[in-house]
């Protein structure tokens, strides 16, 4: 089958109005589902402090850690941006599938395969760097075997995926003129079905998981859970502590498949600060975070297929990228690039709704349990054992952050305690 020749700019108006209507629901339901204030508006105000709750020595640990990790990991950033940028401003991709041989298909997946072998081996220097930081602080407990294992996983599970969807654009664009259509359709079920099957698919590539022992910790987790009115259909302990010493707990899945997961590692900390953590997870399952984020998630991948459609037809990027149609497999690196490109620029705007997603969760927790007091030290806790940024500059902020700060956390408890008339932590 020869490939489409490129949309028609009526069709191209449509991908755009799409994208307009599609991207006004997005922001709509993002608008109005997010939390913007985890407390009442009565609460009072309290300004975070590190130096309230961290020892200077506790400070200057966190901030050498973070000098010694931020290089590698700005450099690969980097590296994502600089790459993607090569296959949407020249024929880079291009030129690759013109030396490739085979069907159509089979083309395009060598042009995904190849391009990501590519990039991985660059990063794989800086993947060892900022191992041999984590190990140096105590927070790795793996063998290079074991690293490099994890490590060819994950790039694996990526590269599946990233050639699924390169491939289904490839063959929607090589059948129908307005592919964006059902790549927008497809991409939206993707992403619900992934939420889906991520826990009982995905996850158990990385960890193993067992029904957390019957005893005080475990019944006093359910009862809590009733209590809340939030069915939980498990509680899992990961065995995280043969790859690291950090400490978390997280829900994922809903419906059948939601389930609260907490690290072994976490089981460390005494019982009620390992309560206080799974009620935050409890505020996640009861506002159905997952169901809202998988949602969102959803309706902004069908928003990036209509994207990808004006990107990939404009005529300044096929001039520059020798590309005819994004049906040609030469196309697969413009996708590619264009993907990446959309991934790192939309990741804190992400960042910004995920804080304040955690907030309420974090909020719920204390409406939960009423004991500011061991919330707050398990937020210390919490960022001595990660060794957690404790005062992020903007940029590592508005790129990394996906959670409050510990002194946010913490200000946030003590504002919840004044407006509650409990004693302040």
């Amino acid at each position: 089958m020869t490939p489409t020749v490129t949309d028609t700019p009526r069709g191209a108006r449509g991908a755009g109005w799409a994208l307009v209507v599609l991207g006004a629901v997005t922001l709509a339901v993002v608008a109005l589902a997010t939390p913007w204030r985890a407390l009442p508006g009565g609460a009072p105000p309290v300004a975070p402090d590190p130096a309230r709750d961290f020892t200077p020595a506790q400070i200057a640990r966190a901030e050498s850690f973070d000098a010694a990790v931020a290089l590698p990991s700005f450099l690969s950033l980097g590296l994502t941006l600089v790459a993607a940028g090569v296959l949407v401003a020249t024929p880079a991709g291009a030129r690759l599938a013109g030396r490739l041989r085979g069907p159509w298909w089979l083309r395009a997946l060598l042009c995904v395969l190849v391009l990501t072998a590519a990039v991985e081996l660059l990063r794989w220097p800086l993947g060892m760097w900022a191992e041999t930081h984590l190990r140096g602080f105590g927070l790795s407990t793996q063998t290079w075997p074991a690293w490099t294992a994890d490590r060819v996983k994950n790039i694996a599970v990526r590269t599946g995926l990233l050639s699924l969807m390169v491939l289904a654009v490839t063959a929607l664009a090589r059948r129908y003129r307005r592919w964006w259509i059902p790549a927008a359709a497809g991409a939206f079920t993707l992403t619900v079905a992934l939420s889906f099957a991520y826990p009982v698919v995905i996850e158990p590539i990385f960890n193993d998981f067992t029904p957390m022992p019957a005893g005080p910790l475990r019944d006093d987790l359910l009862a809590m859970a009733a209590r809340d009115g939030v069915p939980v259909g498990n509680v899992l302990v990961a065995d995280a502590s043969r790859r690291t010493t950090a400490l978390n707990a997280y829900v994922s899945g809903f419906g059948a498949t939601r389930r609260i997961v907490v690290y072994d590692t976490l089981l460390r900390a005494p019982a009620d600060q390992v309560e206080l953590v799974v009620a935050h997870e409890l505020g996640h399952a009861k506002a159905a975070d997952v169901l809202y984020g998988t949602l969102v998630g959803g309706l902004a991948a069908a928003c990036g297929a209509c994207l990808l459609h004006l990107v990939v037809s404009a005529g300044p990027v096929r001039r520059r990228t020798a590309t005819v149609s994004p049906g040609d497999p030469g196309a697969a690196g413009l996708v590619m690039g264009v993907l990446a490109l959309a991934a790192v620029l939309s990741g804190p705007a992400q960042n910004l709704v995920g804080r304040h997603v955690e907030a309420r969760a974090d909020a719920h927790a204390l409406d939960l349990t009423r004991d500011p007091g061991t919330f707050a030290a398990m937020q210390r806790r919490l960022a001595v054992t990660n060794i957690s940024d404790l005062s992020p500059n903007l940029i590592e902020y508005l790129i990394y952050a996906s959670h409050p700060t510990a002194p946010q956390r913490i200000a946030m408890a003590r504002s919840w305690a004044l407006l509650n008339g409990v004693r302040e932590p």
